[in-house]
């Protein structure tokens, strides 16, 4: 056989000598212990061995200051971490760049209190007890109490804005309250001044497309691709915190997004495969979510004007969608009668049950906290943490008269709107006979008390809460938003306006 495949004598001496051999061990080194390398983003980088009250600290005071994005690197030394930002070219530790960052937003804190008070003296007091607020705010706790100093409004100070020709079924205020915009089932939306109650914009929809071949129908409800504009009904509207963006979804699966300022139209979305029932804004951002009744959610970026992300889940179509300051959206299922939350970075939900009927409306009173209506007649408080309703409560119930003399229950008092004050115990419920009531949360959201209720004629399509909390604005139409399964030819189509007085101009 060819010594190709036989080792040679020398080399298993070699080894032979080899495991002969006995190594001393090594000295051990002197382990220097020191912080940990941080991996993560330059957002989070100095936060990693904080307690969670400094880290929602730091965190706010960063997104209050609105700082820009730098290039950082982390460096380890002897004495600590280091930060060196290429931009300023300046090298600080983590503990300096805080206390510098806190000392702004707190400067910044008190000029704004400076600025209330006519005497030039600061009221620590009040500085103080905003800026808990805010560490509350950011964790989601925060619950101001409001619906105690509130009173029920007279018969005659409920107005009501007319101008649309088919049901209204959304609307959105901006942020200042100065204005509210309102979609009906015909495609159009209207911009009102909400003191004067004057029609400021009209956003006209496209005009129908004839019918084609016998049958017909084929081409009603698509939109023209040159033209701006629905050509269907309009269910979701939403503004940006700031107020430079219009959104709007509706019948045949486009987001239309407008000039909120000039009303001029900026920009389509396509990509839902059927109608847009919903649409929120993230916070402070111009991160928009879609919600429809093709079952998905859509995450799209208005700075770029790009879809980011689809999200899959729910087993039948999505109704309604709402979101704060957390990029985690709430959904709220009809026929599956489930609720979902979306952790979009983890990339996970978290589904909640307890509605006996489809779920037609959600909203987010905190980031741990929210509640939902259904066509069960009843709303129900939901704490994130928990899988099913803190509290349920039902909504009344009545019998409306068509127009034509004959008699129908309209939808046993179907929850067909909620809407919550953020951060606040005050939550409001409309229902399909024309309820609208105003409830209060506990302290420890495990209660639903009814604080008044206010009457209106038709269906309570949808409610939101001016944000200085002045006024309830409720959409009014002969329908319900989702279907013709009652109408009530009596009821005008219009935007009902519920002044909230307090306890003390009562």
């Amino acid at each position: 056989m060819s010594s190709f495949f036989l080792p040679s004598k020398r080399s298993t001496k070699d080894r032979k000598r080899k495991k002969s051999v006995v190594r001393k061990p090594r000295p051990e080194k002197e382990v220097v212990k020191g912080p940990k390398k941080i991996k993560k983003t330059a957002r989070d980088e100095e936060i990693d061995s904080e307690s969670d009250h400094e880290r929602l600290v730091y965190i706010l005071v960063k997104e209050r200051l609105d700082l820009p994005p730098t290039s950082t690197k982390v460096e380890r030394k002897p004495n600590g971490i280091k930060i060196v930002d290429d931009d300023e070219e300046e090298e600080e530790t983590v503990a300096e760049k805080r206390l510098r960052l806190a000392k702004q937003y707190i400067a910044q804190v008190e000029e704004e209190e400076l600025s209330k008070r006519e005497d030039a003296e600061l009221d620590y007091d009040a500085i103080a007890h905003r800026l808990k607020e805010d560490v509350l705010r950011e964790a989601g706790k925060l619950q101001r109490k409001v619906a105690d100093t509130l009173c029920a409004p007279g018969i005659g100070d409920v107005r009501t804005l007319r101008g649309h020709q088919l049901p209204v079924t959304c609307l959105a205020v901006t942020p200042d309250d100065r204005f509210a915009f309102s979609g009906d089932k015909d495609g159009c939306i209207i911009k009102w001044d909400l003191e004067s109650g004057v029609k400021v914009h009209v956003f006209k929809c496209q005009k129908r497309r004839k019918r084609e071949g016998k049958r017909g129908g084929r081409g009603r409800g698509r939109e023209r691709d040159d033209t701006p504009g629905h050509a269907g009904c309009v269910l979701g509207l939403a503004v940006s915190s700031d107020g430079k963006f219009l959104a709007s979804g509706g019948k045949g699966g486009a987001v239309h997004v407008w000039d909120a300022e000039t009303n001029a139209h900026i920009h389509k979305f396509t990509g839902h495969r059927d109608t847009v029932s919903g649409l929120a804004f993230q916070g402070s951002s111009h991160e928009l979510f879609s919600c429809s009744l093709d079952r998905t959610v859509k995450i799209w970026n208005l700075d770029e004007m790009l879809y980011v992300e689809t999200l899959f889940g729910h087993q039948d179509g999505v109704a309604a969608i709402d979101c704060l300051q957390r990029e985690k959206p709430v959904t709220a299922g009809t026929d599956d009668r489930t609720v979902r939350i979306w952790k979009v970075v983890q990339e996970s939900q978290l589904v909640f049950t307890g509605h006996k009927a489809s779920i037609d409306c959600v909203r987010l009173i905190n980031e741990e906290h929210f509640i939902t209506g259904s066509q069960d007649g009843s709303i129900a408080l939901w704490a994130v943490v928990k899988k099913k309703p803190l509290v349920r409560r039902l909504h009344n119930s009545a019998v409306c008269e068509e127009g034509g003399g004959e008699g129908r229950e309209v939808g046993s008092g179907w929850v067909t709107a909620v809407a919550a004050l953020p951060n606040t115990d005050l939550v409001a419920s409309g229902s399909s006979n024309g309820h609208v009531a105003l409830w209060k949360c506990g302290g420890d959201f495990r209660s639903l008390d009814s604080s008044f209720t206010v009457e209106v004629q038709g269906f309570v399509n949808c409610l939101q809460f001016a944000h200085s909390g002045s006024c309830l604005v409720a959409a009014v139409g002969q329908e319900h938003r989702l279907g013709r399964w009652w109408r009530d030819s009596s009821v005008r189509n219009c935007i009902a306006i519920i002044p909230l007085p307090r306890t003390q101009n009562c």
